[in-house]
């Protein structure tokens, strides 16, 4: 239950909206907001969609006081004086659409056949239930920004869980990973900015852009699709880019750029607001046999000088690895299916889980080729940090998992404890004749732990 709060606060609410084709009928009323029978059905839907259909036999129940307590939280926000700025709103706005769009392949045709209308469309319709979300969130933090647990809380949130519940982890790992990227000698590069040079002459003689994409973009993932990147907001691209994409009329093709992947020509093909439509043509310098073994030399001489204790591994790290997301996590390289440091063995590539299968903790590998998502080779070397044996949840060995779970249990309990203050001071309707079949659903459901809705938030308020 404590992860619930969490979980309903984040779900995408574009999918509420377009489900909502249904005829509505008012399910409750608290202060000034009303929750309609689609928002529940909506909601249920999305959730058992992401669940994979296992959702909890009180799944409606769970969705709707949570929707009463969203309300609720709102209300007094208001009273409050809490509220989110225009920027905040269109901050949030523009990542949840370039999220979409990113699933999407950044193709604005596709988003208007799944949603059945444009990227600014959607935006505009969903502003106002954006700055609602924010606002009940910003709330929710001051209401739990003093939560905090004891070591001896931790201890007894852990006792409370029955034996039998406890999870089990399997052998886990902590890795670091220091990165460096062959660079491209000066005769490829010479030759790259040449070629990618004689495709804006060819563009300035009237050559169709995407069809030049099509047959010379080094880009593979847009060639196909003319060099069309889509509509992206700022942030979205290297400085290098950035900067001459913002700087062109509609229409207008750039000069040749130098980035960190090649050369590009780039082309403005509307503006929407802060966000833009642009194509490009990637030229990408070749990377050579001899380029890739000064890289493996290099990365080699580095782990000496680890060897030798002329640096720490973390320190080299900061001096050398040229993976920035790691580099700013002093190496360690994050699980993207938890967004924790800890690995499972099978979660790992295959380099890397055969590179440290006999490595002691603190020990480090020898140079490893990778194949970066841009599809260039790299070099890592990396260090084992941790290891674990398979076990069941522990206080040694899994103090910090345990300890985040107390927080967030504790501070369902005390945002739920907030709410049943704040009932009596809030008018509140429940409209059981509209709620119609949902009504029956709850009276039945009635005793259950987490189906007392009628319950709480009755008898009506004056």
């Amino acid at each position: 239950m404590f992860r619930f709060f969490a979980l309903f606060a984040s779900l995408c609410f574009f999918q509420t909206v377009f489900a909502q084709s249904q005829i509505d009928r008012v399910a409750a009323i608290v202060g000034q907001d009303v929750i309609l029978v689609s928002d529940i059905e909506a909601q249920f839907k999305l959730m058992e969609s992401q669940s994979g259909g296992k959702m909890p036999q009180d799944g409606r129940c769970m969705i709707f006081d949570q929707l009463l307590s969203n309300a609720l939280i709102y209300c007094e926000a208001e009273k409050d004086s809490v509220s989110a700025n225009d920027s905040e709103v269109e901050s949030q706005l523009e990542s949840r659409l370039r999220e979409i769009l990113r699933y999407m392949n950044n193709d604005p045709e596709q988003f208007k056949a799944y949603y059945g209308k444009t990227p600014e469309e959607v935006k505009d319709e969903m502003r106002d239930d954006m700055r609602r979300q924010l606002v009940i969130q910003k709330m929710s933090q001051q209401i739990m920004q003093s939560v905090t647990v004891t070591p001896r809380e931790v201890k007894e949130f852990f006792e409370t869980i029955p034996k039998d519940s406890l999870p089990y982890f399997n052998s886990e790992v902590e890795i670091g990973e220091l990165v460096l990227k062959p660079k491209v000698n000066a005769e490829e590069d010479r030759k790259a900015r040449e070629r990618a040079e004689d495709l804006k002459k060819r563009l300035e003689g009237g050559a169709d852009f995407a069809e030049l994409a099509r047959k010379y973009s080094d880009d593979k993932g847009t060639a196909a699709r003319g060099g069309d990147l889509g509509i992206t907001s700022r942030g979205s691209f290297v400085p290098e880019f950035e900067a001459t994409a913002y700087s062109l009329e509609k229409n207008e093709i750039s000069q040749v750029v130098k980035s960190e992947f090649g050369y590009h020509i780039i082309q403005l093909l509307d503006r929407l607001g802060n966000n833009i439509a642009t194509r490009h043509i990637l030229v990408k310098p070749e990377i050579t046999a001899a380029d890739l073994e000064t890289a493996k030399k290099e990365i080699d001489s580095i782990r000496t000088l680890i060897l030798l204790d002329s640096f720490t591994f973390d320190q080299a790290v900061q001096k050398f690895s040229q993976e920035d997301y790691s580099k700013t996590r002093a190496g360690s390289m994050m699980n993207p299916n938890s967004g924790e440091a800890h690995w499972e063995l099978g979660e790992l590539d295959p380099e890397v889980y055969f590179a440290i299968d006999k490595l002691k903790v603190g020990e480090i590998t020898n140079p490893i080729e990778f194949s970066s998502p841009y599809g260039e080779s790299i070099f890592k070397i990396v260090k084992l940090r941790s290891k674990s044996n398979p076990h069941v949840a522990n206080m040694r060995d899994d103090y910090s998992r345990i300890q985040q779970a107390a927080v967030e249990a504790k501070k369902s309990k005390h945002i739920s404890d907030w709410v049943n203050k704040k009932i009596v001071k809030n008018y509140t309707e429940i409209k059981i004749t509209a709620l119609g079949d949902y009504a029956q659903y709850f009276i039945d459901n009635l005793g259950k732990p987490k189906c007392n809705i009628l319950v709480r938030w009755m008898p009506m308020r004056p």
